[in-house]
């Protein structure tokens, strides 16, 4: 595979001059240009309350901009929605419900559509197979999130949000409060699902190690208000294998990156 995940050198995501003011005058992103290509898998860092995660609420259309642009294929979040550029969220918590089976979990963006009962879409049961079987679940697909380790848990969110086929996956801290050995093999099967459908990505992590191994770019957020300060390429070629956290470049860009974390914090 070559080292350049896109297919096409195409802005799919397009901010210019994104501002989000929360009253009463909590100013939280500033002056934020950002662009993301198509099959990009890009993963962002900063301080705590930076902005990071109301980045994404504003690609997600939770969070509208006070200024400036932000585009998905050309559209505004809530466009490209309609229009069907699926955009999926992966919350830091697995969010799911505990009256509801792995299978029933998974189901639930199929049930409720795209904004109305008549778009909602068929639970293919092939489709559902598929996704379950893809985060390694078949065996537990009847099983309830009280019957799941944490790492299971975050698997079955990762599946409900990848079930949709979407284009935008938006994945904010999903992996923060599992072990490193956990963590490490949820990283490692994330770049697998995200090789074999290429959505394009945008992840948001307080581990450099992390955003280093996943990422094509690792972009750096000032403290609050959050603005980009720093971007910094990924050089190495995918599929990214495990013993690549233990090469020297790997550490130097480590250590690079946690730099200009700790200048932007300051």
């Amino acid at each position: 595979m070559s080292s350049d995940p896109t297919s096409a050198n195409v802005s799919f995501v397009r901010a210019e001059g994104l501002q989000v003011v929360f009253r009463p005058s909590i100013q939280a992103l500033e002056a934020v240009d950002l662009r993301i290509d198509k099959g990009e898998f890009v993963a962002i860092v900063g301080p705590s309350g930076c902005g990071k995660s109301t980045l994404l609420r504003v690609l997600a259309g939770l969070v509208g901009p006070t200024a400036g642009r932000i585009e998905i294929a050309g559209l505004s979040p809530a466009e490209a929605r309609r229009k069907l550029h699926e955009v999926a969220f992966v919350f830091q918590h697995p969010t799911l419900l505990p009256w509801r089976t792995v299978w029933g979990n998974v189901a639930l963006p199929l049930e409720l559509g795209r904004g109305s009962p008549s778009q909602a879409a068929p639970v293919a049961p092939e489709r559902m197979a598929e996704v379950i079987k893809l985060v390694g679940l078949s065996e537990f697909a009847r099983a309830y999130p009280h019957q799941l380790s944490g790492g299971m848990q975050m698997r079955v969110s990762l599946a409900r949000a990848l079930v949709t086929r979407p284009d935008l996956l938006l994945m904010d801290e999903p992996f923060g409060a599992l072990d490193d050995l956990t963590r490490n093999g949820l990283n490692e099967e994330l770049l697998n699902l995200w090789s074999r459908d290429r959505w394009t990505g945008l992840f948001v992590t307080h581990n450099v190690g992390e955003a280093v191994f996943l990422s094509r770019r690792v972009l750096v957020l000032s403290r609050r208000p959050g603005r980009i300060v720093a971007e910094v390429e990924i050089p190495f070629a995918y599929p990214r294998v495990p013993e690549l956290r233990a090469w020297p470049e790997f550490a130097r860009l480590t250590g690079q990156i946690a730099a200009r974390l700790a200048e932007a914090a300051s």
